[in-house]
């Protein structure tokens, strides 16, 4: 099965491109400023959250000697999270989305949630070169630290896409699922420590956000942006193993249902 996956979107890997290019210029089409919205967005969120956090509150980090700390910290964790989301809720309505799609063009069907990661990625990515670009500015920047965020985005995207398939599948049968879901993922944000240090949590609390398998891939982020040291790779353990299950069960309910997606649609 992975073997024919694989061999699938090698095969489709045109198709494929294109059609995050697509997705990517139609986003702004009839936009004035265009592709630069994707650089005001984020630009925009660290000068509010750095003058907000930094410069108003004085926002400030346990053990953190450094004005920019809190700033730091919200960026990283909201850029990370904002990856996870977008995998996950653009993976659980690609099949409904793109419906006349499949009723037209005969194509292995799993390319959709592959557009959907890569999409997502082209947007973060171009996030995380502002934030970065702020990094080094602010002389904030780490130093080869940084490359063990390319582990923690491999173990974050195989979480998200595990889920997104999972509720996808489910999502064409049962709409109301994925409604369900997008619900389910803001308490999750809440329930993530991204706006909060889980040091000043109590004990109870922290025990059942150790639960929370986006909990490690979080907190390794701010472990290299803030502290600037390489994060605990056993904290991403959690993630790595829900995302592992939910990946196997995801392409095993696709492989089941994939005959009567197109009829349900």
């Amino acid at each position: 099965m992975t073997i024919t996956i694989l061999r699938n979107i090698i095969a489709y890997r045109g198709f494929i491109l294109s059609s995050v290019k697509r997705e990517f210029q139609s986003r702004y089409r009839n936009s004035l400023l265009g592709a630069i919205w994707n650089i005001l967005n984020p630009l925009a969120m660290i000068i509010v959250y750095t003058v907000i956090f930094s410069g108003v509150m004085k926002a400030r980090i346990p053990g953190i000697d450094n004005s920019f700390g809190y700033s730091i910290y919200l960026c990283s964790g909201l850029l990370t999270w904002g990856l996870f989301s977008e995998i996950v809720l653009r993976s659980q309505n690609t099949f409904i989305d793109n419906a006349n799609l499949l009723k037209k063009i005969t194509f292995p069907r799993l390319c959709l949630p592959i557009v959907a990661i890569l999409s997502a990625l082209v947007n973060f990515l171009i996030s995380f070169s502002i934030f970065l670009m702020f990094l080094i500015l602010s002389g904030n920047m780490p130093g080869i630290e940084i490359l063990s965020y390319i582990p923690i985005l491999l173990v974050l995207s195989l979480l998200a896409i595990g889920i997104g398939i999972t509720v996808g599948v489910i999502n064409v049968f049962f709409r109301d699922a994925g409604q369900l879901f997008s619900i389910v993922v803001q308490f999750w944000f809440w329930f993530t420590p991204i706006v909060y240090t889980s040091d000043i949590l109590p004990e109870k609390i922290k025990n059942i956000l150790s639960y929370n398998p986006m909990t490690g891939v979080i907190e390794a982020c701010h472990t290299v942006m803030v502290k600037k040291v390489w994060p605990d790779w056993w904290g991403l353990l959690p993630a790595l193993c829900v995302g592992g299950v939910f990946v196997w069960f995801g392409l095993s309910l696709f492989r089941k249902h994939s005959g009567e997606i197109v009829d349900e649609l």
